[in-house]
């Protein structure tokens, strides 16, 4: 059985929802497809680079800024 989720990838200043497909059967569950892990490496790169516009075609992004009380 195979699941949708979101996944988190964060980098430096930025973060991007990924959509990504959870295989869940067999002896390695869960687990996910070779094209799912290079889709987040591409955004994990992509982020760590600062380039927004080539992570951004692979899913949401966002800016991360600290906060202060």
């Amino acid at each position: 059985m195979r699941r949708t989720r979101i996944e988190l990838v964060h980098e430096g200043r930025y973060a991007a929802e990924v959509t990504v497909e959870r295989g869940e059967e067999g002896v390695w569950a869960p687990y996910f497809s070779p094209d799912d892990v290079r889709r987040l490496e591409a955004v994990r790169v992509a982020l760590r680079r600062g380039d927004v516009a080539e992570a951004a075609k692979y899913g949401r992004v966002f800016e991360l800024k600290p906060i202060s009380i």
